[in-house]
This record gives C-alpha cells, structure tokens and sequence, in this order.
C-alpha cells in the first residue's frame, strides 16, 4: 500500500503547468507524466461493454489510445478462445483470465464498479468493503504531491488494485482486505524462473519472521507488470525492475 519513489521512465512527458484531466465521475483528477487524455467513448471489448456515451470524437483523434485499446483486444479475444469451456482462471502458457483483465482496466474499459476511463493512483484506494475503485485516506500519506489529494481522489494503490483484478478473475475476493503485507502472507513464493502472467510481483522484504512490503503489481510478462504506482500516476505498465527491491513473485494457489 505504500507509494513506489522513484522516478518514471525518461520518455514520459512531464505535466503540464495547469493541466487539469476529466474524471469519468466529475471528480478532480491529478495530472500525470502520460499528458492529459480524455477517456469516455472507447471501443469495448467482449465482455466489457462500452462506458455511456458511445463513441466520442477523442478516440479518433487519439493513436496512443487506439493502440492500448487494440492490444487489450487481441489479448482478451486470445484469452476467450483459449478458455471458451473454463468456469475458473487457468494459466496458458503466456495468458490467462488475471492479465486480459488487468489489461483491460489499463486501457480504460468499462468495469463492474467503474464506468471507464483510466484510473488514478489514489492513496488507500480500493480498501472498501467491496473490491474497486473508491476515494483514498491522507492517513500515513507521505507523497510528493501536496497537500494529499487521496480523500477527494476515486481509485485505487497498488495493493487495491491487484486485490479488485483478483476479485474480477475469481468472482470472489479472494485477496481479501489489507495492505501488500497482508496480501504476500496469503500467497505462496515461486522462484523467479517458474512465473508466469497472471503472479504478483511484491516489492520490499519477505523473510520468513518478518515481512515488510510496499508495492505489488500484476506480472505480464516480458518483464514487465501493471500496476498503481504512486500519486500523480494512473494504472500503468512498467518494466518489474522500475523498483530496486524486488522480493520475488508470489502465486495464489
């Protein structure tokens, strides 16, 4: 549940002065490195219908847009034929049910709980009774951003939102409650060369008498994870070793 410090990937754009980003449901959104992009009106896809609205002049106009939402699509529709007979989430060899939905809610589809749209990185967000998007606490908030900005901020940390992809996959919660500690205690540590899409991937320390972690993200694959990384950013893909403290990967079996 703690924010990731460190510094984005060099080909982001830094914000700009004044920029101000819609929130699918008025709220104020933070600006980000990624530039100020609009979200209502893209293409849905098999399973994830569209947000209200149809489909608005931004998504033509918007190639970065298109591409995330083409991907999700070739993922999700590999995923469906792959698993067209499963009731429960299965592991082919490079996808499964946890990442075609972690990669659908990075490329702003529609969710139970979410009208759609990129979500923000809210500090304490998604740690409602229900699994999901909801606004965040200030306390223990130690962000670059001030004043806090996560009690008036509709989202989820990272722990928030491995916990609702979790929840989507499985149709229960079975993560449960709590912050990334809480969560890795739940799991079991697979070595590094056995992971597979669809792991979490935690940061900080796991040892067997003490446990101290402070970020978690959904591994795709290809090094890479997609995660809530810190306040002013929104759900995301970055290379696993955006961190410097990787403790391993974890499986819920």
């Amino acid at each position: 549940m703690t924010e990731a410090l460190r510094d984005e990937e060099a080909e982001l754009r830094p914000p700009q002065a004044g920029e101000r980003r819609p929130d699918p449901l008025g709220r104020d959104r933070f600006p980000t490195r990624q530039g100020s992009l609009g979200r209502h009106g893209s293409p849905s896809l098999p399973g994830f219908p569209s947000p209200p609205g149809g489909h608005g002049p931004f998504w033509r106009h918007d190639p970065h847009r298109r591409r995330k939402q083409a991907a999700a699509l070739v993922l999700l529709g590999t995923f469906l034929l792959l698993n067209a007979s499963a009731s429960v989430p299965t592991r082919p060899v490079t996808l499964n049910r946890i990442t075609a939905i972690a990669y659908a809610i990075e490329a702003g589809q529609h969710q139970p709980g979410w009208r759609g749209g990129e979500i923000p990185y809210s500090w304490g967000g998604g740690h409602d009774e229900d699994p999901g998007p909801s606004l965040g606490t200030c306390q223990g908030y130690r962000g670059a951003i001030k004043p806090c900005p996560a009690t008036r901020t509709l989202g989820l940390d990272c722990s928030g939102f491995a916990r609702w992809v979790y929840h989507l996959a499985y149709g229960r919660d079975v993560l449960g409650p709590g912050n990334t500690d809480d969560h890795v205690k739940r799991l079991k540590k697979i070595p590094a060369a056995v992971a597979k899409p669809g792991d979490l991937v935690f940061y900080g320390k796991v040892g067997k008498r003490k446990v101290r972690t402070h970020h978690v993200g959904v591994y795709v694959g290809r090094g890479r994870m997609i995660n809530a990384l810190r306040t002013g950013t929104e759900v995301r893909i970055d290379r696993v070793t955006a961190l410097d403290d990787l403790a391993g990967y974890f499986r819920y079996t």
